[in-house]
């Protein structure tokens, strides 16, 4: 089968522990790209509307041991791929010239206020990145830098600031224990009034369903349901 691998160039991105890779030619599914990774602990697949399917590989992980677990996995591959392609059937994805002009956007808008919001709530981080991701909106690490997804400049302003505030709260929890939450909401709340007083009319309906909202955190409960209307491409 060593005809169907393709060697990749290795990742030269710093923020990306990625050793190597290769491309795995599959019959239905196309072109699968394999990873390895520092800091994968187990195999893991992931399947993408625009991306594709790629394998992150833990580095001392063989890549004919992690073949073999991505056959064992090719029915849930394809049936994942059918239901994306249903799902997003009506929605145009972006070219990559879309793409770039989100990216560059991203880069002019999301840093500053990145910096503003945490300047006003007491938080410092060592760097911030832009990045495409194709599984989260954003990360922080246990060094201080945060990953930020372009996809988030497409998202309402009282949102954006959502995911910004959240990355920053791990700076100080990097868990999602009920220390963070109370971090959290702290911050949202205050920020959520902020909006309101300067007429973000998104800001005011989040308001007022926090308002009637039971949940233990209802600011960040009724940003996490609004935000899943939102997909990343």
């Amino acid at each position: 089968m060593k005809s169907q691998w393709r060697q990749t160039r290795p990742d030269m991105n710093r923020h990306m522990p990625v050793k190597s890779g290769k491309i795995y030619k599959d019959p239905e599914i196309g072109e699968v790209l394999f990873r390895k990774s520092t800091r994968s602990r187990n195999i893991s697949i992931r399947v993408h509307p625009v991306k594709g399917v790629s394998v992150s590989v833990p580095y001392i992980v063989p890549y004919a041991v992690a073949q073999a677990f991505f056959h064992t996995r090719r029915t849930w591959i394809l049936e994942t791929m059918a239901r994306q392609k249903e799902k997003y059937k009506d929605v145009r994805q972006p070219d990559p010239r879309e793409v770039e002009a989100l990216r560059r956007q991203a880069k002019a808008d999301l840093p500053p206020r990145l910096a503003e919001l945490a300047a006003r709530y007491g938080f410092v981080y060592n760097r911030v990145v832009i990045k495409h991701n194709a599984s989260n909106w954003g990360s922080c690490s246990s060094k201080g830098n945060i990953n930020l997804n372009l996809n988030i400049i497409r998202l309402p302003k009282i949102l954006q600031d959502y995911v910004l505030l959240h990355e920053l709260c791990h700076l100080r929890h990097q868990d999602h224990s009920h220390a963070f939450h109370l971090l959290l909401e702290h911050v949202l709340t205050d920020n959520l009034l902020k909006c309101v007083d300067e007429g973000d009319a998104q800001a005011v309906a989040l308001a007022r369903k926090a308002a009637a909202s039971k949940a233990k955190y209802p600011v960040d409960y009724v940003m996490t349901r609004a935000i899943k209307q939102h997909s990343l491409v």
